[in-house]
């Protein structure tokens, strides 16, 4: 028996919207990061981006558990000498919640080029509206 083998052309694309209200932040990536993969579906072949494109809203409104609000910090480096800026979680959801929720999905996606076209597929927004209803996006429930 062969194994089936997606090919490119035949990729159809759904779109999710999935609400981050009181969702652990590690859980949403995670569904995230499955979905944008496609490993949801049962056409599912690693080498080919056959995911589906994903709207995260209400990023501020992720839940951090245990004391991740203070101990958690995000690094960035501007590439000179003494460039390390260090923020706490608190502070990225308060001013950056969108990045936040975008750099864990990011971390759960494959790191080369089949990883960073599948990340394009994610919208992430700090409220709860989006300007993707013409796509007609389905619920998605992260339990």
């Amino acid at each position: 028996m062969k194994s089936y083998m997606q090919k490119r052309e035949t990729v159809e694309r759904k779109w999710y919207v999935i609400d981050a209200t009181d969702i652990p932040l590690g859980r949403l990536a995670s569904r995230a990061a499955h979905v944008l993969r496609g490993k949801h579906k049962v056409t599912y072949t690693p080498h080919i981006d056959c995911g589906d494109n994903v709207i995260i809203i209400n990023a501020e409104k992720v839940k951090l558990t245990g004391n991740k609000e203070e101990k958690k910090i995000y690094y960035n480096h501007s590439m000179y000498p003494g460039g390390l800026r260090e923020r706490t979680a608190k502070v990225m959801r308060e001013r950056y919640p969108e990045e936040m929720v975008e750099r864990a999905v990011k971390g759960m996606l494959p790191h080369n080029r089949l990883g960073r076209q599948m990340y394009k597929k994610l919208f992430v927004y700090a409220g709860s509206s989006h300007p993707h209803m013409a796509q007609k996006p389905e619920v998605m429930e992260v339990k």
